[in-house]
């Protein structure tokens, strides 16, 4: 059990009347924003790519860096080395709070827990579950403005065991789940804006709003979005979760795909999510890459080829399907390579130019179609929830970070619907954002 140090006197004294989720009081100002802004950085440097963003939290306000989980269900960090604050309260056992979380767990200081998971390692570990200060920027769409602070932000206490994996110099991880204490809940909540929040994953920087837009990169993006809805799993997907739990991930409808405006011959059966949660395609940026059920890969990348008519080479791994450099030429949107087209519940369309669906691996000489086989050791050894029992897919597709970047995708939490747009066709792009100007 790890508990933030603060002082005595103030880790006991707790309004046990308190009924509000999260104070609705903004720190030192009347000021209410509409929106709010953080930065996304794509790291490299670890094993795993990993996006992560900063925010400040405690008293005093220290930066933290997070890794970004968009299935994510809570806001963990981890205490159990160097974290010293104030401001810094435990959630007590069958309080409002508390309840939130859905919590089975009760320490003998009568304080709730809960497990803080790495998503990007699959460790999960318990903690107890703490309130503190948090700041972030505000915004009104078209740059970044003052700093706002929500004094009583839920998160949950890791450990070193916990955060072991993720990129140098985070701490912790930002969940954008669907609950009730995920980072878009807890600041709709906080400042009484609409319960939303889009993403922007970069090739370098990135941009993520919580609140509706406008999201002004080149332009207004929020202008040009497609909708299709958003769907639940009744089954959790999550590496540590209890039964009868659903998924708190972002699910969307898959009905087909098509490549260069062909139907692929899959089995369409594994489109849709079952009575036992498997199937069905969800969103992820805790996974670098799309993971295919091995039926589904296979299909797509035999008519990849067939339609590209470029002979393949050895491949590299983790990708099943690769070509020499020289045979692919450019263009303004990636490679000249056919587009990968998913046709969603409501007949739009989600495509999938070069620029996203093919990687280069530059000291090879190799460019490879950026779509991992889900029976591949790459992506059993992924540990998010995907594969049960070592062997069969619990999620037929799984639409990683490669296939996000530059599209700007917002996530409507009361209507229940997806947003999305590539901003290669809009001549833009995620690292446009201007975090330099203020209101």
């Amino acid at each position: 059990m790890f508990v933030p140090m603060v002082p005595s006197a103030k880790l006991f004294t707790l309004l046990t009347s308190l009924t509000l989720i999260i104070s609705f009081s903004i720190a030192q100002t009347s000021f209410r924003p509409k929106a709010l802004v953080l930065p996304i950085n794509k790291d490299t440097s670890s094993s795993t790519i990993q996006y992560t963003t900063q925010i400040k939290q405690r008293t005093p306000l220290v930066q933290i860096n997070l890794t970004l989980d968009l299935g994510g269900g809570y806001f963990w960090v981890n205490c159990e080395k160097g974290y010293v604050s104030s401001t810094s309260k435990p959630v007590l056992c069958a309080s409002s709070q508390c309840s939130l979380f859905n919590s089975h767990s009760c320490s003998d200081q009568n304080i709730c827990g809960h497990s803080p998971t790495n998503t990007v390692t699959g460790v999960s570990t318990f903690g107890d579950i703490h309130s503190d200060i948090v700041s972030v920027q505000s915004t009104n769409g078209n740059y970044s403005g003052r700093f706002v602070s929500v004094p009583n932000f839920l998160f949950i206490c890791g450990s070193n065991v916990v955060q072991k994996g993720l990129a140098k110099g985070v701490k912790g991880i930002a969940g954008l789940g669907r609950t009730k204490v995920s980072f878009p809940s807890q600041f709709s909540s906080a400042f009484s804006f609409k319960n939303k929040f889009a993403i922007c994953l970069g090739t370098s920087n990135g941009v993520l709003f919580f609140g509706d837009g406008p999201y002004l990169l080149n332009f207004d993006e929020s202008k040009v979005l497609i909708f299709t809805p958003l769907l639940t799993n009744p089954v959790s997907t999550a590496p540590s979760s209890f039964l009868g739990e659903k998924s708190v991930e972002y699910f969307i409808g898959v009905k087909s795909i098509r490549i260069s405006d062909k139907n692929v011959n899959l089995n369409t059966t594994l489109l849709s999510i079952d009575k036992n949660g498997f199937g069905g395609t969800k969103i992820s940026t805790v996974n670098p890459y799309t993971i295919l059920e091995t039926s589904i890969y296979k299909a797509v990348s035999d008519a990849f080829v067939k339609t590209l008519g470029v002979s393949t080479v050895t491949p590299v791994a983790p990708f099943g399907t690769c070509f020499d450099t020289h045979s692919i030429s450019s263009s303004r949107i990636g490679p000249d390579v056919p587009s990968i087209d998913l046709v969603l519940q409501n007949d739009v369309v989600w495509n999938i130019i070069g620029a996203n669906s093919m990687v280069s691996i530059y000291d090879k000489n190799v460019i490879c179609l950026g779509f991992v086989d889900a029976g591949s050791d790459f992506a059993k050894d992924s540990q998010v929830g995907f594969v049960v029992g070592g062997s069969k897919p619990m999620t037929s597709i799984i639409i990683g970070a490669h296939q996000l970047e530059n599209n700007l995708l917002q996530f409507d939490l009361a209507t229940s619907r997806l947003g999305f747009r590539s901003l290669f066709l809009e001549h833009d792009n995620c690292g446009n954002f201007n975090f330099t100007s203020s209101i």
